[in-house]
């Protein structure tokens, strides 16, 4: 605006105007700064419990030039909108490059490309792939651009933002069929997988495997099996660990997949393992240099066991295995006491050197006003484990498979 030519006075209220809103901006960064001060990590986003509107499915990716990504959705009182988020340093701080429809979404690398897989608003299993950094995005319009599967009329397609892996020659990507209504439950375990060289984005490529749901005769406490994710095991097969949801003694499942991808097999009584935080989302990822098996979960720790297990996410530990049969809890990584405000839940995580750099939907106290309660959060933090492999050392408690 051009003031050269008003009247001394307009001149001087334009000046005031322009004056009290730059400190009332100042004040209210410096407030927004102060309330979050107390919030563990580096927060990426935030959305006031006031809104109803949740932050969920959180991912990390590492770009070959350092280059820090993370994505997550939103759930509540909101459309199905994938966010992603860019740091040049480090994690220090974050900035916004990207948005589009979806929602139980994960980032990963593929020859040194960029993809983002998941489910679209009609929970079709999708995939989109970015060659600008996360900055724009293929469409998923079609069988040819990233349509992979269809759901139909009574089943979709659910995930999250889980590990896809490469081994054999093949990519592996696993995902569960479930009922659009009539409640959670009742999911089906599927793996999808595409040799290593093809074309992600072409449906035809993708191989589905067949589907398997918890059978009942195995036990009345286990009701259901999600979030599964691919590990490849120590005689180099393919297996997909999944999310257990038992609410008497926390376990996680190992389903085998045969090397075409074509087939899933099961033993419940050699399959199921006891697993810390088990009844709730975890990431289990390989690490060779410590040659062995890691994962960051909800374990629950003595003082705050006989609350409901499932939503006791207001701790996360470090967790090993050197076979995913026997697993230790080595450190808390993050805790608080208000088990029914604060939660900490669905790390994605990442080794680079000698860390873990991990991402979290995260419930807690914004200075203001507590999270609607530990499962609907209001943030997305960014985490640092600065020399995990010397954790190993270090033992709160060993879980014994039964």
């Amino acid at each position: 605006m051009n003031i050269q030519n008003k009247p001394y006075f307009i001149k001087l209220l334009l000046l005031l105007f322009f004056a009290c809103n730059t400190l009332v901006f100042s004040f209210y960064a410096k407030a927004q700064e102060s309330n979050f001060s107390n919030v563990p990590g580096t927060v990426i986003a935030y959305r006031p419990a006031a809104d109803k509107v949740y932050l969920g499915s959180p991912s990390i990716c590492i770009l070959p030039d350092g280059t820090y990504l993370v994505s997550h959705d939103f759930f509540g009182k909101s459309d199905n909108i994938v966010s992603v988020y860019e740091s040049r340093d480090k994690g220090q701080s974050w900035n916004k490059i990207s948005e589009f429809p979806g929602f139980w979404s994960g980032l990963f690398l593929h020859k040194n490309e960029l993809y983002l897989m998941g489910v679209d608003e009609s929970r079709n299993a999708v995939i989109r792939k970015s060659t600008d950094g996360g900055h724009t995005w293929t469409s998923p319009v079609d069988t040819k651009t990233g349509l992979i599967r269809a759901g139909d009329v009574e089943k979709g397609y659910h995930t999250s933002a889980v590990s896809i892996m490469e081994a054999n020659g093949r990519l592996w990507r696993p995902y569960e069929v479930a009922p659009r209504r009539g409640g959670w439950g009742n999911f089906e375990a599927v793996v999808f997988s595409i040799p290593s060289n093809a074309d992600l984005l072409d449906a035809a490529n993708w191989t589905t495997s067949t589907r398997m749901a918890v059978d009942t005769a195995w036990g009345t406490e286990y009701n259901t099996w999600l979030e599964g994710g691919a590990v490849i095991s120590r005689d180099g097969h393919v297996l997909n660990i999944l999310r257990v949801d038992d609410r008497k003694e926390e376990h996680a499942a190992i389903i085998h997949v045969a090397d075409d991808g074509r087939n899933l097999s099961f033993q419940p009584e050699r399959d199921f393992i006891r697993f810390p935080g088990g009844c709730k989302r975890f990431v289990v990822r390989y690490d060779a240099k410590s040659d062995r098996y890691w994962s960051i979960a909800n374990w629950v720790p003595d003082k705050f066991k006989g609350y409901n297990v499932e939503r006791s996410r207001n701790t996360q530990a470090l967790v090993s295995s050197p076979d995913l049969q026997s697993w230790t809890v080595h450190s808390v990584v993050l805790q608080d006491d208000n088990i029914e405000k604060s939660g900490f839940q669905y790390i994605d995580w990442l080794v680079e050197d000698d860390d873990i750099v991990f991402v979290s939907r995260t419930a807690f106290f914004d200075g203001k006003t507590y999270a609607d309660n530990q499962h609907n959060s209001n943030f997305i933090t960014f985490h640092r484990i600065k020399n995990f492999r010397e954790q190993v050392a270090k033992e709160l408690v060993t879980i014994m498979n039964d």
